[in-house]
């Protein structure tokens, strides 16, 4: 399995590294493009640094370069998670506006009919972002923001994050241990 992972300037980056770093543990090859501010808040928001989180991805485009392969519908992948989704991206991505590689990826993920999961970042949502989910989601897209459950008892914001990132993977059926599933605990 081959998936576009997008990271982009909303908070809760570390939920796009998780992704990545559950997926190198599963095999799963992945291609990264991470927006300026998706760099910016790894420094601002988790221990890591953008290095590592390049170092967990099997390729990785720049955000600007429109002339990478994930930018073309001939590019074989089975989907796109983009994890955490800003509104500007998502916004950009409702109306075709392919200004930046996640983007352009995640208008091509959808013209081939893939699996695009968008993990919303943003609270209170306004009509506007409310308006550009639901015209995603008539497409077909998955709007997974992390929206955090407690049937699990979360210990930490380590549970919180797996349990989002699960959700994501589960959408792809990827065998994962981020959660433990109803009716096991």
């Amino acid at each position: 399995m081959k998936l576009i992972i997008g990271i982009t300037g909303s908070t809760g980056v570390i939920y796009g590294i998780r992704a990545l770093e559950t997926l190198k543990k599963t095999g799963v090859e992945t291609h990264l493009i991470m927006s300026q501010w998706g760099e910016k808040c790894v420094s601002m928001e988790t221990e890591h640094t953008v290095d590592y989180v390049k170092s967990l991805a099997t390729d990785i485009s720049d955000e600007k370069n429109m002339a990478a392969s994930v930018s073309s519908g001939t590019h074989r992948v089975d989907g796109m998670i983009v994890a955490p989704c800003s509104m500007k991206t998502l916004a950009a991505i409702a109306n075709g506006y392919d200004d930046t590689l996640v983007a352009r990826a995640a208008g091509v993920t959808i013209k081939e009919s893939r699996k695009l999961i968008l993990m919303v970042r943003e609270t209170p949502f306004s009509a506007i972002h409310l308006e550009n989910m639901l015209k995603l989601s008539r497409l077909g897209v998955v709007i997974l923001p992390p929206v955090t459950e407690f049937y699990t008892k979360p210990k930490s914001i380590d549970d919180i994050v797996n349990h989002g990132v699960g959700k994501c993977l589960d959408q792809f059926n990827i065998e994962h241990n981020l959660y433990p599933r109803w009716g096991t605990f």
